[in-house]
């Protein structure tokens, strides 16, 4: 006798799009929180990567902060929160010594890096879909992106979204 309860929960399973379009460090957390999150209460998860999003399929990641124009960006130093003044942002290596210490306050704090995350989510089965005309514009090719991911366009992602009960744009 088939399990209605089980044919039930399937019917009803909700569906999450998300567009990533953005590939820094502090921007790439969201799309991949929330789409772990979102498997792990037994959402079909489908991810489209476009334009600056791409490259976090990428095999290596090389993740940075942009302190450029992120005036909310403080960072927890000596008690208090400071401030990166915008001019600063001007000086070469400001942003990879405010990457490094993002990602040490990160693994001190006990946040899962976004290779791990990205590595939850292919766990999971959520759905990569890096962007066809973005693999082309920027010129990588599907070897320079990690195993499992599809490809497809525009249309791709408005089939996705057109069944989803919650589309995001990050």
């Amino acid at each position: 006798m088939p399990d209605k309860a089980a044919d039930r929960n399937i019917e009803n399973a909700k569906n999450m799009s998300i567009i990533v379009t953005k590939g820094t460090l502090d921007w790439a957390y969201p799309p991949f929180i929330l789409g772990t999150t979102a498997a792990a209460m037994d959402m079909k998860v489908s991810m489209f990567f476009t334009f600056y999003g791409l490259p976090l399929l990428l095999k290596e990641l090389d993740l940075k902060l942009s302190t450029l124009g992120n005036p909310a960006m403080k960072m927890p130093m000596g008690g208090m929160h400071m401030a990166l003044p915008n001019m600063m942002a001007m000086i070469p290596g400001v942003d990879r010594a405010a990457s490094t210490m993002m990602k040490n306050l990160m693994n001190k704090k006990g946040v899962a890096s976004i290779e791990d995350l990205r590595e939850a989510a292919v766990d999971a089965d959520v759905t990569m879909i890096a962007c066809q005309m973005t693999l082309d514009l920027f010129e990588y090719s599907p070897d320079d992106m990690i195993d499992g991911i599809e490809i497809g366009g525009a249309a791709t992602y408005m089939e996705v979204a057109s069944k989803s009960d919650i589309n995001l744009f990050i």
